[in-house]
């Protein structure tokens, strides 16, 4: 099997892995990293051979892009005590003490070296505890702190990784340089986000066509990471920064850009999800099968694993405490932080490391300045391996169990209670909106009253308790006409769409112009 092959057999299991890791209820990183195990596995399969410098540049910009599409400014700016506690503080907690411990166990391997080892394994995959936490019913809020501690964690373990391969490499490490470099690379990343995202922003402002802005935005990420790295700064926090630009400038009327946008990075998130998770198992596998001692160092593993987990878990209990007296102090009405002991323990055991910490463990140099192999790469690769294989395979498994022993499934009444609140405030702009264009256009009677109707309709579907129960049987009436309406009408869109399928393999019919048709007739018809 030759590794394009691979690659496609890793793609398909990608989208097929989906549906069962439903049905199962078993997450699909998951299943992924153990496809992945399996196919490594198969004698007619070949070693994969990527380079791991390329794994990050490949894989992050694209998950993050899309992950960041779907927060706001706003969002992270009420989420920053979070982001402080979770994706900065902790990880660089995480990281000294994993390389206190691991320098004591090994006191003759170099400091940087060990925390090389903290900084690769503290962060938690956003990927990860995104995909497996959402299919397990857990609150959107909780969702929400684990994709907005996904996204930042891997910006300061990368500084704090590459900062002491290159002691270890070069042999000099100044503390004052490092802060330096650790400040610089906040900057850099920030000013190529920025520029990045105005820059795009404008470009899609002189773009009507929908395909051509999706391109655009299929670049930036790459963009972003592959220029912040360049000029020394963080890729990740470029590209995040980028994202949540162009997400500012979107306006209301960009509708095409929306719809397609949207499809489009649903696909490419399954597909690199795909990618990422089967490469996880793929290397696992190898890792195993290779010339590695791996045997002698599982207690290595597994203190290092011990420290990892516990470390989370004693950090959340009085992190969250304290987050929540400051606020109770000032008086402040964000819930962004874990508001009891139970949020905490589920956070902590979502704390799933992925494909970052695998790139990062497989990037680390052969050999120092001067020819030396670089001290303790076989252990720290397999230490890696080993907590990430626990964490996705175990706690990965366990968590729906957690989740659902702790009681914290969504609460679906309160989502439902904000969408209908939502309803109410689009329904009224539109209202608002009809009575301005009237008053200054002297709309037809009939037009106006029939526009009122459908949209006081619609608020009787999503907030019936606005009007009384008269209103709401006569709204009611009238909703069961429109459906009958709408069923009529698109059982005729169906005879159009079959019509124009029926004349694209006509001799002589110019598939373009039916395509341009039938995209039309698509656009009209109520998705089901």
């Amino acid at each position: 099997m030759a590794q394009l092959s691979l690659l496609f057999a890793i793609l398909v299991a990608g989208v097929f892995t989906m549906p069962l890791s439903e049905r199962i209820r078993i997450p699909q990183p998951v299943l992924m990293t153990v496809f992945g195990m399996v196919l490594a596995l198969l004698p007619f399969v070949p070693n994969i051979s990527v380079e791991p410098d390329l794994i990050l540049p490949l894989v992050l910009p694209p998950l993050i892009y899309a992950a960041a599409q779907r927060s706001s400014v706003r969002y992270f700016k009420a989420n920053a005590k979070v982001i402080l506690l979770l994706a900065v503080a902790l990880v660089l907690v995480t990281t000294g003490v994993v390389a206190w411990v691991f320098h004591g166990i090994h006191p003759a391997l170099p400091l940087g070296a060990a925390v090389a080892l903290g900084a690769l394994v503290s962060p938690p995959d956003p990927v990860a505890a995104a995909a497996v936490a959402g299919q397990v019913g857990m609150p959107r809020r909780l969702l929400g702190i684990l994709e907005t501690e996904g996204l930042f964690n891997d910006v300061v373990a990368l500084v704090v990784y590459g900062l002491a391969i290159g002691a270890v490499v070069t042999g000099e490490f100044s503390a004052g340089a490092a802060a330096l470099e650790l400040v610089l690379s906040a900057v850099v990343a920030l000013a190529v986000g920025i520029g990045l995202g105005w820059l795009t922003g404008k470009l899609m402002g002189y773009l009507d066509d929908s395909t051509l802005q999706v391109a655009i935005s299929l670049l930036v990420p790459f963009a972003a990471y592959v220029l912040a790295d360049e000029f020394h700064g963080s890729g990740v926090l470029a590209v995040l920064v980028a994202s949540l630009v162009i997400g500012q400038r979107v306006e209301a009327d960009d509708v095409g850009f929306r719809l397609s946008g949207a499809a489009f990075w649903d696909v490419v998130e399954l597909l690199v999800n795909g990618i990422a998770f089967g490469l996880i198992g793929l290397e696992l596998a190898s890792v195993v099968s290779s010339g590695i001692e791996w045997r002698s160092m599982l207690g290595d593993a597994s203190i290092v694993l011990a420290v990892v987990i516990g470390v989370r878990l004693l950090w959340l209990l009085p992190g969250a405490w304290l987050a929540n007296w400051l606020d109770r102090r000032r008086g402040s009405k964000e819930d962004a932080a874990p508001l009891n002991w139970r949020e905490s323990m589920v956070l902590w055991w979502s704390g799933m490391r992925g494909v970052a910490s695998i790139a990062l463990a497989l990037a680390v140099p052969f050999s120092v300045h001067g020819g030396k192999d670089f001290p303790g790469r076989d252990r720290i690769i397999v230490i890696a391996f080993a907590v990430v294989l626990f964490t996705l395979l175990v706690q990965g498994l366990t968590l729906p169990l957690v989740v659902r022993v702790l009681g914290l499934t969504a609460d679906q009444d309160a989502e439902n209670a904000a969408e209908r609140r939502l309803w109410l405030r689009a329904t009224k702009a539109a209202l608002r909106r009809l009575k301005e264009i009237d008053e200054d256009e002297e709309l037809p009677e009939d037009m106006v009253e029939r526009l009122r109707l459908r949209h006081a309709d619609r608020l009787a579907r999503f907030r019936p308790d606005v009007y009384d129960e008269e209103q709401r049987a006569e709204a009611k009436a009238r909703v069961l006409r429109i459906r009958e309406f709408r069923r009529v009408e698109d059982e005729m869109l169906a005879a159009s769409r079959a019509e124009m399928v029926d004349a694209r393999s006509e001799p002589g019919a110019d598939p373009e112009l039916v395509d341009r048709v039938l995209r039309s007739l698509d656009l009209r018809s109520n998705p089901r």
